[in-house]
C-alpha cells in the first residue's frame, strides 16, 4: 500500500466518523412533537368501504413522531385561502384555529368535486410533519388527497408533493402511490422530511359518503 493511498483511506475514515457522529448528535436532539389530539367520536357505521388500496386500521395509537427540538405548529392563525371562498358550512379561518373537535360547528364544508386550501406560513421554514383532520365524526375516506409545498402562492416555483393518493390522476396533479385511509381523531400525519417551504396546499375531491370536502384542522409542524 503506497503512502498516497494510505492518506486517502485515513481521510475517508475521518470523514465517515465525523458524519456518523454528526448524525448521532442530530438524532440525540430529536423529541416527540406535541400533537394535542381531540376526543374520538365515531357516530354510526362505516359505509361504502370497498375502496381500492385502503390502509388497514392500525389498532393502536400512532407512534410519537420525532422532530428537532423547538418544532411547533407554524400554521396556527396564519393566512389561509380556498378555491371555495364561501364555504357551505363554517369559515375558512376555522381550518387553522387549533380546534380539532368533531362536533357540529367545528368543521368547514367546501363545495363538491376538486377543491384545495393554501396556507401561507409568511416565510420559509423547515417542515417536519403536516397533520390534517378532514372529518372524524364518522369513519370516512377522502379521495384525491394531495399535499404539496412550494415557494410561491401560485405553486409554480419549487413545487414538491409530500402525499398523493389520487391513484388515477383524476385531479390532474399526477397519479399517486399513497394509500387511502380512514379518518380518525388522530388525523393523518404526513412526514415532510425537512422540506423548506413557505406555502402548503391540500387538495381533495369528495369522500365515500358524498362529493363534498371537509376540514376540521390542519397543523404544519416545523421550525
Amino acid at each position: 500500500m503506497n503512502k498516497k493511498f494510505s492518506v486517502i483511506l485515513l481521510v475517508s475514515f475521518i470523514c465517515t466518523l465525523f458524519l456518523a457522529q454528526n448524525s448521532y448528535s442530530q438524532d440525540a436532539k430529536l423529541v416527540p412533537i406535541n400533537i394535542d389530539l381531540p376526543k374520538s367520536m365515531f357516530v354510526g357505521t362505516p359505509t361504502n368501504m370497498n375502496i381500492e388500496k385502503l390502509e388497514k386500521p392500525l389498532g393502536k395509537p400512532r407512534a410519537p413522531f420525532l422532530a428537532p427540538e423547538g418544532t411547533k405548529n407554524l400554521a396556527l392563525g396564519k393566512q389561509i385561502i380556498s378555491t371555495d371562498d364561501m364555504p357551505i358550512i363554517g369559515e375558512i379561518e376555522m381550518i387553522n384555529d387549533g380546534d380539532k373537535d368533531a362536533d357540529d360547528g367545528y368543521f368547514v364544508e367546501l363545495g363538491p368535486f376538486s377543491q384545495h386550501i393554501t396556507i401561507d406560513l409568511e416565510k420559509a421554514y423547515e417542515l417536519y410533519a403536516i397533520v390534517v383532520w378532514h372529518f372524524h365524526k364518522q369513519p370516512r375516506v377522502y379521495f384525491d388527497v394531495v399535499i404539496q409545498v412550494a415557494d410561491d402562492a401560485d405553486f409554480t416555483k419549487n413545487v414538491r408533493t409530500l402525499f398523493n393518493n389520487d391513484l388515477d390522476n383524476s385531479s390532474g396533479l399526477g397519479a399517486g402511490t399513497d394509500w387511502h385511509y380512514v379518518e380518525t381523531a388522530e388525523g393523518k400525519l404526513i412526514d415532510a422530511k425537512g422540506e423548506k417551504a413557505r406555502y402548503v396546499r391540500l387538495h381533495s375531491k369528495g369522500n365515500n359518503s358524498n362529493d363534498l370536502n371537509h376540514y376540521i384542522e390542519v397543523a404544519v409542524y416545523g421550525k
